[in-house]
């Protein structure tokens, strides 16, 4: 086993060897054998599995209540005392970081690097990091938008009383936080949440794999590993985890299907690109020539799991930590599940059901229908909402 993997990874670090070629992939006999049919298997078994999870729990009634994702879980921290801001911040430096480091690898050791799926991986990862730096933008506005018209609700309402206005202003301030979490999530949080699950699963497998098998073997060979092998194999799964302990992102176990379409997707693309162009593969087991390739390609599917669990028990005891250790702090999350409120708006915001696919395109349309209005009419609607809200007066 260390054997391969040491092949492996002398094409990742492009040691001065001589590459050998696998028999000609161009060729229908290259396909038309056992191997490949047993590979093939594997890899439809997976797509089968992942496509029936999705089809089953995303977007049912029996997972909804568990699962829903509230407004403010994509940009609002876990913790109640740490401001968004400083989510916000950090995502924006982990996208630049993780960035800059894709780069400088691609420029070091050639465009061939996108071959691997440990480039996949780290272009996933920044995908993830500029996409939540994206949704934590938006979100902070939001929230001085409406700390800003509620304030001068607030004021109009108190007159000239207004100091008393100001003492219990921390008050307000964390009852309209808790309103941002009883607002049913729209349809790019659903999107950020997917893509935080299967980013999540693809670093522990990319990172645990070289760690855990790769990395004990060169220390016996005395290999000089040099700082951008270490920096790609480490700062994703560094920055993730510290995204991780400040966000508020749920982790359905059925989200594992994502992840597992995301590999697929993967070895697929080795495989068109060797029908047309008779090449190296990046990871010998890859090579459905090889006498126990199926084995592989059955033994990577089943670490799917395992990796994606590690990380669902990092998350679930983060959130046990908090609610035991810091209750006071803590966003109370499944207390909200119960009392959760929604916008009045003329739209919804949820996330679809399977029976209505056509909502995937009807919600993105009507985000920018409604960016459209006018910021009093907006600002007068809001304030009206988290005013009852405060109360305990809206309708559930």
């Amino acid at each position: 086993m260390l054997q391969i993997f040491f092949k492996v990874y002398k094409h990742h670090v492009h040691l001065q060897m001589d590459l050998t070629l696998a028999s000609d992939s161009t060729s229908l006999s290259y396909w038309l054998s056992w191997g490949f049919f047993f590979c093939l298997l594997s890899v439809l078994t997976s797509v089968i599995v992942a496509s029936f999870l999705i089809w089953k729990y995303e977007g049912s009634s029996n997972t909804e209540r568990a699962y829903t994702l509230f407004d403010g879980e994509a940009w609002m921290p876990c913790v109640k005392g740490l401001s968004p801001v400083w989510l916000m911040a950090f995502r924006i430096v982990a996208s630049c970081l993780l960035l800059s480091a894709s780069i400088a690898d691609v420029v070091t050791h050639g465009a061939n690097l996108f071959y691997y799926y440990t480039q996949w991986t780290l272009i996933l990862t920044i995908i993830y990091f500029m996409f939540g730096s994206l949704l934590s933008t938006c979100g902070c506005m939001r929230q001085h938008n409406m700390h800003n018209a509620h304030s001068k609700h607030t004021d109009a309402e108190t007159g000239m009383y207004v100091p008393l206005a100001i003492a219990g202003t921390d008050k307000s301030v964390n009852e309209l936080g808790e309103c941002y979490f009883s607002e049913t999530g729209a349809f790019w949080g659903y999107i950020f949440q997917i893509f935080f699950q299967m980013t999540a699963g693809a670093v522990m497998l990319t990172d645990g794999i070289y760690w855990l098998l790769i990395f004990p073997f060169l220390t016996i060979v005395d290999y000089e590993m040099s700082f951008l092998t270490v920096v790609v194999h480490s700062l994703n799964i560094l920055l993730l985890l510290g995204d991780t302990a400040m966000n508020s992102l749920e982790f359905p176990w059925f989200r594992i299907s994502y992840f597992i379409l995301f590999t697929a997707l993967y070895v697929i693309f080795e495989w068109i690109v060797h029908v047309f162009v008779s090449t190296w593969w990046p990871y010998p087991f890859l090579n459905v020539s090889e006498q126990y390739s199926p084995i592989w390609y059955w033994v990577v599917a089943v670490l799917h799991f395992p990796c994606y669990a590690m990380f669902a028990l990092l998350v679930k005891t983060k959130y046990f930590v908090l609610s035991r250790w810091y209750p006071e702090s803590y966003q109370l999350r499944d207390a909200l599940i119960g009392k959760r409120l929604s916008l009045d708006l003329t739209f919804p915001i949820g996330f679809p059901s399977r029976a209505s696919v056509v909502g995937l395109v009807i919600r993105p349309l009507s985000m920018h229908v409604f960016s459209a209005w006018t910021l009093e009419s907006f600002a007068s609607r809001v304030v009206a909402n988290n005013a009852a809200c405060v109360a305990g007066d809206a309708r559930p």
